[in-house]
């Protein structure tokens, strides 16, 4: 029975996917969850030795892709993986002596997001903690987007770190922005929350001085603005898809 397998959900993730699963080659297996690709995200896996499974996306959105991972090994631990972020060396290496440990607890990771090549430091990209590593009989995912687990588990913070690559491309960038704002809007609705017009008018305006001012976005330079720009929009765009979605009532 394997000790690790790496998990990576995918989908179009051919320019990603190579330095992606690279970081990973630590690990006993390594297990790509594919949404349908149509381009080399596959053959690109698949010739590094990753085993590329194909699961549409349900009703349960990236909680039941997380979840549907769970069913597709026997390794005692499992490490989430998205396919723009990179393991480092040393936090490859302390992931791989826990899974052999075998202490049972849930592993967070520092994540360092870097965005056009600059390194964020501040704002809404500033570098955050994300819970990763579990022992796979021990979890269950939760949430349609920003899925988080349900755990009884103790939770620990790794050393090492990863590398976030968040955005290369503004075109997947703004294919992502359309995805999760529809995603977010369908979350609310189905919480039965509303939107009226001042939400539309004011959500937006709270998001920007928050990631701008106080959570200090503006030392970022240029990006630090964009970035905040677009948090902007990205919050006024959710809650015109809610607005639009309950009027279609």
């Amino acid at each position: 029975m394997p000790n690790l397998a790496v998990v990576i959900l995918t989908k179009n993730e051919e320019s990603n996917i190579e330095d992606c699963i690279k970081s990973a080659l630590f690990a006993d297996e390594i297990i790509v969850i594919d949404s349908g690709s149509t381009d080399k995200t596959q053959a690109k896996a698949e010739a590094l030795g990753a085993r590329f499974v194909v699961h549409p996306m349900g009703d349960e959105g990236f909680a039941g892709q997380r979840n549907f991972a769970l069913n597709q090994t026997d390794a005692k631990w499992v490490f989430y993986l998205d396919a723009d972020e990179r393991l480092t060396k040393e936090a490859g290496e302390e992931i791989k002596a826990i899974a052999y440990s075998d202490k049972k607890a849930a592993y967070r990771i520092k994540r360092i997001n870097v965005l056009f090549g600059q390194m964020m430091k501040h704002g809404g990209h500033a570098p955050d903690w994300s819970s990763r590593l579990y022992p796979r009989d021990s979890i269950h995912w939760i949430g349609k987007v920003h899925e988080h687990v349900e755990t009884t588990l103790p939770y620990y913070d790794l050393v090492g770190v990863m590398h976030h690559h968040t955005y290369n491309d503004w075109d997947r960038y703004f294919e992502k922005f359309n995805q999760y704002t529809t995603l977010m809007a369908e979350r609310m609705h189905a919480q039965g929350k509303r939107a009226s017009f001042a939400d539309i008018l004011f959500h937006p305006l709270f998001a920007f001085f928050r990631f701008y001012i106080l959570r200090l976005g503006l030392l970022d330079g240029k990006q630090g603005l964009i970035f905040a720009l677009n948090h902007y929009f990205y919050t006024m765009t959710k809650y015109v898809k809610l607005y639009y979605k309950q009027r279609e009532e």
